[in-house]
């Protein structure tokens, strides 16, 4: 399902909005039922449709309190101009703005919340506004976003690359490398079996980002160590299908690398792990991953039989129907 975001827009340090400013009265109406107020009209084009757009913006209740601000995030957003789908979309605002162009908007949430009455919080009752006060930094062309955007990431890619090999060289860790980009120490041999893809392993570790912040384990000790907060959380090895996408891909191709009963150190790069996205506020965008595991215990699993590529006539004989599954 495709989600909405409805955005709020920080309040600019150019102007101050007064009481009389919040007022519906002098404000125009878009078609889709928003009032506006554009409060510059600065030189040069407008947003047109596909056109990307990196604006600041502060998001309040009609009693001032703020609900977001990008300025408090310290970064603003990017939105690529479509065909408006709702009110809250903002899409029909856009395009009246110029780069550097500020603006006041009011959306009701009468409008918002229509068919959905049960989702509207107490402090947007009926007749209400959802307001936001935003500032168009930078218009570009489509094109010209995914250059810049492509540029940029391979900026974090290669500065992400110089500090992980600082941090191996500063803790003289001699890493394996492999062709992926994953490197990774044997840190407590073993010479029990090796997991297959489709096996069961049982594994314990401890997740670190290059500054030694821990961000998850495991192992109690170790959680409690860092001051993580995991209620609920029990303390015992995870549980995970290799080769079914159920972890990063980083852990899927080396524990397939490591025997039962071994420990290693894994240095995985974003490109194996949460890439250009990050997760959450402990992991940011093109961050390198060290995590520390043990590999418990290997359950084995169903093996599709080795292909020989030969077919006995026989064998042909037997099977009188594709072997396919049912689909309904």
């Amino acid at each position: 399902m495709k989600r909405t975001i409805y955005i709020l827009l920080p309040l600019l340090a150019l102007f101050t909005i007064s009481a009389s400013a919040q007022q519906t009265t002098d404000l125009k109406k878009t078609a889709n039922g928003a009032l506006y107020k554009i409060f510059t009209n600065n030189a040069g084009p407008k947003a047109k449709l596909n056109d990307v757009i990196t604006f600041n913006f502060v998001q309040t209740t009609d009693k001032d309190s703020v609900l977001y601000s990008t300025y408090k995030s310290g970064k603003p957003v990017q939105a690529q101009i479509q065909a408006s789908q709702n009110v809250g979309d903002l899409m029909d605002i856009f395009p009246l703005l110029a780069a550097k162009d500020s603006a006041l908007v009011k959306v009701p949430t009468d409008s918002v919340f229509k068919g959905h009455e049960e989702a509207r919080p107490p402090f947007f009752p009926k007749g209400s506004y959802l307001t936001f006060v935003l500032k168009i930094e930078k218009i570009q062309s489509l094109n010209e976003a995914i250059v810049e955007r492509n540029a940029e990431g391979q900026k974090r890619k290669d500065k992400e690359l110089t500090d992980a090999n600082n941090y191996l060289a500063a803790n003289k860790i001699n890493a394996i490398p492999t062709g992926s980009g994953l490197r990774y120490v044997i840190t407590k041999p073993s010479v029990k079996r090796k997991p297959l893809s489709g096996d069961t392993v049982m594994v314990n570790y401890t997740g670190r980002i290059l500054n030694g912040k821990v961000f998850d384990s495991s192992i109690e000790a170790e959680a409690k160590s860092a001051g993580l907060d995991q209620p609920g959380r029990k303390y015992e090895p995870i549980s995970v299908v290799l080769g079914q996408q159920q972890v990063i891909p980083g852990w899927d191709e080396a524990l397939l690398l490591l025997n039962e009963g071994s420990k290693a150190k894994l240095i995985i790069p974003s490109s194996l792990a949460y890439g250009d996205r990050g997760a959450g506020q402990d992991i940011p965008p093109y961050t390198t991953l060290i995590f520390d595991v043990e590999l418990v215990r290997v359950k084995p699993g169903k093996h599709a039989p080795a292909k020989t590529g030969v077919v006995s006539p026989a064998k042909k004989r037997v099977y009188k129907k594709p072997l396919t599954k049912k689909t309904n």
